[in-house]
């Protein structure tokens, strides 16, 4: 054997070694980041059956014809303002996400401003396409909570991974970049104030 070839053959393992190394790095940020993508895809879809519901519960409360004018306008907005506001998944950002969640907690105030709005309407409490709407969203809110919670959970491997080193030298190289959490609303760490007004 030629003693140029030991040094060649070393050179080609090395080469084949750090070639499969930086393969399984780049392969896994690629799975992971897909598995992302289709999380945030279900909780899109959840906020679109969220919207789908309210453009119907909003013409089930026309309906009532001394309804407040300016809570359904309110609603009618926000839903407006929420479906404008979309997000690349692959390219998540702290800003983006936290438009979006503006956007979506505005529908979730409205929204909750228009039922509280509704106890003052026996008719349309009565009413049975309401009370199933109204049932539906309640589902449908638990659905988004948990496809939020999913996105988190699909965000940490990913994040986990890629921040990691050696790994976030190979995933810059590649531009796979921490990905953001939802967070809870601002806010939301501090109870509401439930009062019960019993004279009534």
């Amino acid at each position: 054997m030629k003693k140029w070839m030991i040094p060649v053959g070393i050179i080609a393992v090395l080469v084949i070694v750090i070639y499969s190394w930086a393969k399984g790095i780049n392969n896994t940020a690629v799975q992971l980041n897909e598995n992302i993508g289709e999380s945030w895809g279900n909780v899109e879809t959840s906020y679109q059956r969220r919207n789908d519901l309210i453009g119907n519960l909003v013409n089930t409360v026309k309906g009532a014809a001394d309804f407040e004018k300016s809570t359904l306008e309110a609603v009618i907005k926000a839903r407006a303002t929420a479906t404008q506001t979309t997000i690349d998944p692959s390219n998540i950002t702290p800003e983006d996400l936290e438009k979006f969640q503006q956007a979506q907690s505005g529908v979730s105030s409205s929204l909750s401003r228009l039922l509280v709005t509704v106890e003052q309407y026996p008719d349309l409490k009565a009413n049975q396409n309401f009370l199933k709407l109204q049932d539906e969203l309640a589902s449908t809110e638990n659905q988004i909570l948990t496809a939020r919670t999913r996105f988190n959970e699909a965000v940490k491997p990913y994040n986990n991974h890629v921040k990691t080193f050696p790994n976030n030298i190979i995933a810059g190289m590649f531009g796979f970049t921490e990905k953001s959490y939802f967070k809870a609303d601002a806010g939301a760490d501090k109870a509401p104030d439930v009062s019960f007004d019993f004279n009534k």
